[in-house]
């Protein structure tokens, strides 16, 4: 039978652990611990926590969070729905403080891109296509969803790329999808999908600036094939 958690000295429990040194000085299982608050009377929320991390496998680490589903979470015993949900929660909190929040976010190269989207992206486990609408200056006015797909691709159209851009009567656009696989190379179909929206923003007078492809902690610039692109005002 496991112990439990009030049976343990103070030093060993999460919460007073955190308050007491810091929350650097917990694991992944005991940061996690204190999200689930409350053990089984079998297992410690430390020993639950310990099982979440493990459903994808021993190297997942903590990056499964940010896309695991309520269903699967809830595969563990002691995890319910309201469980659950805040580690769901949670996991959706990281993307978010992931992404800058300085509202005059100015895109220079590929690389600034790539820092913008990364977090967001890099995990996901579908294809999703956005838009990132700028001004003359290069200032990121909107970031759009255009398109979901599967494991392997979006379909992704021109008016739908555009839609939002017409409509804000932007000047500058720069087109963005990630690969569930990881690998950021770009595919055959990426290099024509680049061709035919750069032709249909040529004749909305709108300038496509490149189309970035987001891998696992890579990225490629299809437009330039190199990651050091000065976008010209």
């Amino acid at each position: 039978m496991s112990i439990k958690m009030k049976e343990l000295p103070l030093s060993e429990r999460p919460y007073e652990k955190l308050q007491m040194y810091g929350p650097e000085k917990l694991s992944n299982a005991e940061l996690l611990a204190i999200v689930i608050k409350t053990g089984t009377k079998t297992e410690t929320s430390v020993e639950i926590a310990q099982k979440i991390l493990k459903l994808k496998g021993e190297q997942s680490q903590l990056k499964f969070l940010q896309d695991v589903s309520i269903e699967e979470c809830m595969q563990i015993k002691g995890i319910g729905k309201v469980k659950a949900i805040q580690i769901r929660a949670i996991g959706e909190l990281t993307k978010r403080m992931a992404r800058p929040v300085n509202n005059q976010i100015k895109i220079t190269n590929s690389i600034d891109v790539a820092n913008l989207m990364m977090e967001e992206l890099r995990y996901e486990k579908r294809e999703i296509a956005k838009v990132i609408l700028l001004n003359s200056k290069n200032i990121v006015l909107k970031i759009v969803d255009i398109a979901f797909g599967g494991a392997n691709f979006a379909m992704i159209e021109p008016k739908e790329v555009l839609s939002e851009a017409i409509k804000m009567n932007v000047p500058n656009m720069i087109l963005i999808h990630n690969h569930p696989s990881g690998d950021s190379t770009p595919s055959n179909q990426d290099y024509h999908l680049t061709d035919r929206i750069f032709d249909c923003c040529d004749l909305m007078g709108i300038r496509l600036l490149d189309h970035i492809v987001i891998g696992d902690g890579t990225f490629s610039s299809i437009m330039t094939k190199t990651k050091d692109r000065k976008y010209k005002k």
